[in-house]
């Protein structure tokens, strides 16, 4: 058997360099100065397996053999274009050929992952100093120290008056407000703002209404031009936050999902219906399409719309420790500042349970998606100014009216 995995394990080291070495070995493009094709990648591949066979030292000892005469033929190499990247490739390939020995399958991904990478060149190297943008960079930059930095060092507790904050969570909604920026802006940047921002909010939407509506107002305040599509944008959002609450309830208690499906339809048709009014506007622009000079995010206005929501989150909490349990309607309403779909679960969870009746769900559930829209109107108004929240706030009051009517209608 040991016989068998060791043949298979120099077979695969054998393909890794054949792989990696045709690619290389295309770059040449014939140029028999270069410093390795694709029998040398063969053949350091295999040196690798073999040196694995016999254990680390070898390995070492074969690893600093080809170092040394890599570093001797970069030395005499005069050429204009004196990149490390065949170089490195060869000295990967020697070690991708030892781990072959013991684990096959990972060798072999990580050649095909390395070939593509190499392969790639042209379109990379035009994308990086031809499309992205120095801002754009910049802004990538930010959210990976934001996520894989910074994250990882904030506390995992609630925190504060009430334990109403958890640093980790909001830091996670701070992540996720740059992160719905910059999907809104390579949506911008592939199909212009007139389409792009509308279908940025409503597929945001099914991450975050609520913040949706907020990166939409930053948009409209730093680029007054995009504010039509930045409003069909908010208002599609909300119709994300019908359809995750159809799909919560139908896990949560199909009784209570059968009572509020009417009232639920009513307003998840109405803002797609506002929302599309405001994208056909956006359509009919006569000023050119901004795109270019669109900012990716906002790490100030992202902190602040962070901020805005720990104070709602506060807020919420505070009023449930002061109302008590004095009511389900309330108890729910004040949960639906922070999260609307929380407070539908819980109300939905009592019907299931046979607490309540099915027919009682509708009233606290309706109250809490009221009073997320009330959130949603402060975080419209305070990051797009007076004219973004016009026209959000008649859609919220549209479609909540809807909403209502189709409960009384039922």
């Amino acid at each position: 058997m040991d016989v068998v995995l060791s043949w298979t394990g120099f077979a695969v080291a054998l393909g890794i360099g054949l792989l990696i070495g045709a690619e290389r070995e295309r770059r040449k493009g014939g140029d028999g100065d270069a410093v390795a094709g694709i029998r040398t990648f063969a053949v350091v591949a295999l040196l690798g397996a073999v040196g694995a066979s016999f254990g680390i030292t070898m390995l070492l000892l074969a690893l600093a053999a080809v170092a040394a005469l890599l570093a001797i033929a970069y030395a005499r190499d005069t050429g204009s274009d004196r990149g490390l990247t065949t170089e490195v490739s060869l000295l990967l390939c020697l070690i991708l050929g030892a781990v072959a020995i013991h684990q096959a399958p990972l060798a072999a991904g990580l050649a095909v992952a390395v070939t593509i990478l190499l392969a790639a060149r042209e379109p990379m190297h035009h994308f990086v100093r031809g499309v992205l943008t120095a801002e754009e960079l910049n802004n990538l930059l930010v959210l990976a120290a934001a996520t894989l930095l910074v994250l990882p060092l904030v506390p995992d507790r609630p925190l504060g008056p009430f334990d109403a904050i958890n640093p980790r969570a909001l830091w996670l909604i701070v992540i996720l407000i740059m992160s719905i920026g910059a999907a809104a802006h390579t949506l911008l940047r592939l199909v212009g703002s007139r389409v792009g921002l509308p279908l940025a909010g409503l597929l945001s939407g099914f991450v975050s209404s609520v913040a949706t509506i907020g990166v939409m107002g930053s948009q409209a305040r730093s680029l007054p031009a995009l504010r039509r599509s930045a409003v069909a944008a908010a208002v599609l959002s909300t119709v994300a936050t019908f359809v995750q609450m159809a799909a919560v309830l139908a896990v949560t208690d199909l009784a209570t999902l059968r009572v509020l499906a009417v009232p639920l339809a009513c307003g998840g048709v109405t803002a797609a219906v506002y929302g599309v009014l405001w994208t056909w506007k956006g359509l009919h622009l006569s000023a050119a399409d901004p795109v270019q000079g669109s900012v990716v995010f906002s790490v100030r206005a992202s902190l602040l719309l962070g901020l805005m929501i720990a104070v709602v989150l506060l807020a919420s909490a505070a009023m449930r420790v002061w109302l008590g349990d004095r009511g389900l309607a309330i108890a729910t309403g004040v949960a639906g500042f922070a999260d609307t779909h929380a407070a539908a679960v819980s109300v939905a969870s009592l019907a299931a349970a046979g607490r309540i009746e099915p027919a009682a769900t509708a009233v606290p559930i309706l109250i809490a998606l009221t009073s997320n829209s009330l959130s949603k109107a402060v975080i419209a108004r305070t990051s797009g100014g007076r004219d973004y929240a016009r026209p959000v706030l008649l859609g919220l009051a549209v479609v909540l009216a809807a909403t209502w009517l189709g409960w009384w209608l039922g």
